[in-house]
């Protein structure tokens, strides 16, 4: 009977009573790719439409953040290996089927390219800026020369990493509440969020702020409207989703979901902002607040309620 129960599966540490490897760096990754991925997109976004000089914010000085975002949520990533140093192995091969393995590879591309675009502001920044050397005064002058076709691809790059930080969950087949398509847009509009309300919260002007108030709404409305579809298809599926759902509808998830993300990290921030684009006083940075703890709540919360779903038994 013993034998039965290890070759079945059952009683083997960090499998039964539910899969539990994933811990808190994982969420805390996906929660920082998103960030600079939203923040990355709004800057190219208006690169390319010409409003540098109307968003200046959004284009500039909210850019800084995002590579520094990128260098610590590879770090969390990296402490979260179980083989550290063999990470490199990633790079030996390119497999398009693996959300892994394309997410490395445009890690790698995107991130060198959000320090050369906020590098090349710094001389905006800090006037007295000087490179020193010559080569990488021209190269500073050939980014500021090509600044739309670096927002082009980083357009393209930043849309793949927020959607890459649910396909990532979505691609665990064998874990029912990971197992649906929604996750990947949903984890995009969720990054484009945060990515809205840091560029709100550091803006000091007022057309900048009502534009971002506006687009954080929407998003958000957005993001409301992707969870309720998200439990609906778990709803109207088989008894393992049903299982999966229980745990925000009545379970252990109940109170941390409906309460610190859906009303305190979506629903409150959006009525402040509204509040805010009626003319009432309302400081950027509460609402700005509420989402990224909401942003972050949601992830660790996906990670650590999916581990808990499955299949078996």
């Amino acid at each position: 009977m013993n034998e039965e129960i290890i070759i079945s599966g059952r009683n083997i540490p960090h499998i039964d009573p539910h899969l539990n490897l994933w811990h808190w760096p994982i969420p805390v990754y996906l929660f920082l790719g998103g960030l600079a991925a939203g923040i990355l997109f709004f800057a190219s976004l208006y690169t390319i439409l010409g409003k540098e000089k109307e968003l200046p914010t959004a284009v500039k000085w909210s850019t800084f953040v995002a590579p520094f975002a990128l260098v610590f949520g590879l770090f969390f990533l990296f402490i979260d290996l179980k083989h550290q140093w063999y990470f490199w192995r990633l790079y030996l091969t390119l497999r398009i089927e693996s959300p892994m393995s394309w997410g490395a590879w445009v890690l790698m591309a995107i991130t060198p390219l959000s320090f050369i675009w906020a590098a090349a502001y710094l001389r905006e920044l800090i006037p007295s800026w000087d490179w020193k050397l010559g080569i990488l005064n021209r190269f500073e002058q050939w980014v500021q020369g090509h600044r739309k076709l670096l927002a082009w691809m980083m357009i393209l790059l930043s849309v793949v990493l927020g959607i890459y930080t649910g396909i990532l969950l979505s691609a665990f087949n064998a874990r029912p509440l990971w197992n649906t398509a929604l996750l990947g847009p949903l984890f995009l509009v969720s990054g484009l969020s945060t990515g809205a309300a840091t560029i709100l919260w550091m803006s000091r002007h007022k057309e900048e702020r009502k534009l971002f108030s506006r687009i954080d709404i929407l998003l958000i409305a957005i993001e409301l409207f992707f969870i309720v579809h998200l439990f609906m298809g778990f709803l109207a599926g088989p008894a393992v989703q049903l299982e999966a759902a229980e745990l925000f509808l009545g379970g252990k998830f109940t109170l941390p979901f409906w309460g610190l993300v859906v009303f305190s990290g979506l629903a409150l921030p959006a009525f402040l902002e509204w509040l805010e684009l009626r003319g009432r006083k309302i400081p950027a940075a509460i609402p700005a607040i509420l989402i990224l703890i909401g942003g972050l709540a949601f992830r660790i919360i996906m990670v650590e309620a999916g581990e808990m779903t499955r299949y078996l038994y």
